[in-house]
């Protein structure tokens, strides 16, 4: 039986989080050395922006995600899509802070990107899930143009 959409959303929003969290710790951070010899963009955000902008995020993230779980079944292709965007956005810090591999992270913003936006198409009728992802939408974006040049001003 279903929780109740808040209790599903609160779910929702721990486990992002918790994920997030996690990812980050495993992989190390912004503050590593390696990362603070890298030549960056003029417009990289100083490092404590990346802490509150994902939790915040991840929370959005979350609470999408409870009322994805909560919608009937011809939703349930977006708990798949949701799946794969989440292992994709965690996949990122470990490639790009632990294996420094600053390629194979812009390949995986790529298809993150792709991926969100196949679920803001489908979920163009669940107006506070299209709107919840509208942010993240934005944040990636921005990430995916910091990698690049990152990516072009280290190769």
């Amino acid at each position: 039986m279903k929780n109740n959409l808040w209790v599903s959303c609160l779910k929702g929003a721990v486990f992002c989080l918790i994920s997030g969290i996690l990812a980050g710790v495993l992989s190390g951070s912004g503050n590593s050395l390696w990362y603070q010899n890298l030549i960056k963009p003029s417009f990289n955000p100083p490092s404590w922006v990346f802490a509150p902008t994902w939790t915040v995020l991840y929370i959005m993230m979350g609470i999408a995600l409870g009322i994805i779980w909560n919608q009937p079944k011809q939703y349930r292709r977006l708990l798949i899509l949701f799946g794969l965007q989440l292992a994709l956005n965690l996949a990122w810090s470990p490639l790009f802070f632990l294996f420094h591999r600053i390629d194979l992270a812009l390949y995986d913003l790529i298809l993150l990107l792709i991926t969100i936006v196949i679920i803001l198409y489908h979920a163009r009728k669940l107006h506070s899930v299209f709107l919840l992802f509208i942010p993240y939408t934005l944040w990636v974006s921005f990430a995916f143009i910091l990698n690049l040049n990152i990516y072009i001003l280290n190769k």
